[in-house]
């Protein structure tokens, strides 16, 4: 069966001498492994148009439960060469990508968080030298939010209560009543707890009219990095990355 949409490239794999598996997250499909034949000999058919954060429209074939399926036509759509050509811009990025792929099932169709990281892409290149990490923490919690991952930082999660201990490992505020026997809290300011909610509702295209302090920022991106981990029980390959060659 012949199917056609759209595509982000969030990843490519070698296979063999010329041929690649690419990842790509997909309005209609989710998050799906296609197989490329020899795109990376010279004259490919495929050109540039698998390498990672180009937006394609494409077409592939393959049953519907074939495990890999075979990129059959990748036209490119918009390349976000601006990001790719930055190695600063690529690895705020490239978290993003690792998150996306831990999170998102493969297969399951989620046209919200695809529309998402379409905008954001779009948001980053557009803000160009003025990119900071609130775009990205945006991102971040709008993806576990409809992952259904996102920590819950309005109330108590076990009895509702108004408080502001956050613990890691419940993933949620707790008040004193609700946290006997329960380690590791940390505080969190009203002003984390607004922005917070701000970057949980807004659009993207919104994200770049407010204008938090980095100490606020910094403060919230802790967080979400410790609650990450924690979900995942491992720090993120791309952060361990960056650490290497600095």
């Amino acid at each position: 069966m012949l199917r056609r949409t759209e595509g982000i490239v969030l990843r490519t794999v070698p296979f063999g001498e010329a041929d690649l598996i690419v990842t790509y997250l997909t309005p209609d499909y989710g998050l799906i492994r296609l197989f490329a034949k020899s795109p990376r000999k010279i004259k490919s058919r495929f050109g540039s148009s698998l390498e990672p954060l180009t937006h394609s429209r494409i077409s592939f074939w393959g049953r519907e439960d074939a495990p890999l399926p075979k990129l059959t036509q990748s036209d490119i759509m918009h390349a976000f060469q601006a990001i790719r050509d930055k190695l600063d811009f690529f690895m705020k990025v490239s978290r993003l990508i690792e998150l996306t792929i831990s999170f998102m099932p493969e297969r399951d169709a989620n046209k919200k968080v695809y529309a998402l990281l379409l905008n954001t892409l779009k948001e980053m290149e557009e803000a160009g030298a003025s990119i900071d990490d609130l775009i990205a923490d945006h991102y971040r919690i709008r993806l576990l939010d409809l992952a259904g991952f996102a920590p819950r930082l309005d109330t108590c999660g076990r009895c509702g209560k108004s408080c502001d201990t956050f613990y890691i490992s419940q993933g949620s505020l707790l008040c004193k009543t609700c946290t006997r026997g329960i380690d590791l809290p940390i505080k969190i300011s009203p002003a984390v707890l607004k922005l917070y909610t701000d970057l949980l509702t807004w659009d993207t295209s919104k994200i770049r009219r407010i204008k938090p302090s980095k100490r606020l920022i910094s403060e919230l991106s802790a967080i979400i990095n410790m609650h990450i981990k924690y979900i995942l029980a491992r720090p993120l390959r791309s952060d361990a990355f960056e650490q290497s060659i600095h």
